[in-house]
């Protein structure tokens, strides 16, 4: 079973050259065998995509057909959000760098710009939210686009109407995951916890501050704080195992429901032990332990009936 880029790989090379992907891919893997394993899969399918006479140079595509293998592609996108630009010290001199997202009708991305002819469109207000923008000669790091010097990016009048704004989480395993990915897993809990309990404010959700005997909020002044939880755990796929982090609000995903009795709360965990679910949400770097783990958004119930209809519809 094949996922991720080398999926769309495949897909783009099976529409182009009319080969269907399951011979595709023992060719991939003869020419990895040859190669005695040098190569990844993705690579070896760009060099089955040369000797079919096959390139993706110069290509107009959808955001869902991004992969971290395109070097020259052409992408039109609606901005959908607009980050401060910010600057930085690089060898001695100050620098800037600007975030958008854009996203059309399949999908969505976070593209990073770091050429100051890029950010003037920004800081001059050329390129908002709601401008159509294409982009060429970009780079996908990380699952972003990032243009630098040489890169293209201009206004278009295209017309973008039914844009997908949803975030968007790519079935990955966990050994392969990298920092900043928005992905779904299907795995275990093989370890759990027990929940830790902070305050925040009622207004904004952010952490709120103790100050003499009762708290305040950088924002909102004095405040009556909520009491909000957390719960770490370890999740296996088979690949490998991540240690796992799930807020509040969706603690009740994956049936812990009672956080005060301790009794309940031993017997929730000892269920939820073993429990093969769906978890979706973002790998990033924990910078006390210098390692990655996953900030679960999303949790859900295995389907066996459509898995079974899934796979027999392929």
């Amino acid at each position: 079973m094949v996922d991720g880029d080398y999926e769309k790989i495949l897909v783009k090379i099976s529409e182009k050259s009319g080969v269907n992907k399951e011979e595709l891919n023992r060719r991939v893997e003869a020419k990895r065998t040859k190669l005695s394993g040098l190569i990844s899969r993705e690579g070896a399918a760009q060099v089955i995509a040369a000797e079919l006479g096959i390139s993706f140079d110069n290509e107009k595509i959808k955001i869902s057909e991004l992969s971290s293998n395109l070097r020259k592609f052409i992408l039109v996108g609606k901005v959908i959000d607009v980050s401060p630009v910010r600057t930085f010290q690089r060898d001695g001199k100050e620098s800037k760098v600007a975030n958008l997202k854009i996203a059309d009708e399949t999908s969505n991305v976070k593209v990073v710009l770091w050429d100051d002819n890029h950010i003037r469109l920004i800081e001059g207000g050329d390129v908002g939210i709601g401008k159509v923008i294409e982009i060429s000669n970009a780079s996908v790091r990380g699952g972003e686009i990032h243009l630098g010097s040489f890169s293209e990016l201009k206004i278009t009048n295209q017309l973008l109407e039914n844009v997908n704004t949803s975030k968007v989480f790519q079935e990955k395993k966990i050994s392969d995951f990298k920092p900043s990915d928005n992905a779904t897993i299907r795995a275990f809990v093989v370890q759990v916890f027990d929940p830790r309990f902070f305050d925040v404010c009622p207004e904004c959700k952010k952490k709120a501050i103790p100050e003499g005997s009762g708290f305040s909020c950088s924002e909102h002044g004095k405040i009556i704080p909520e009491k909000r939880a957390l719960m770490n755990f370890v999740l296996d796929d088979g690949t490998e195992t991540i240690r796992s982090v799930l807020f509040h609000d969706g603690l009740s995903k994956i049936g812990i429901t009672d956080l005060e009795n301790a009794d309940s709360l031993l017997k929730q965990k000892q269920n939820l032990l073993g429990k093969e679910m769906f978890f979706s949400g973002n790998v990033r770097i924990n910078k006390f332990f210098n390692n990655q783990e996953f900030i679960v958004e999303n949790a859900d119930e295995v389907d066996l009936d459509g898995l079974i209809a899934k796979i027999e519809n392929k």
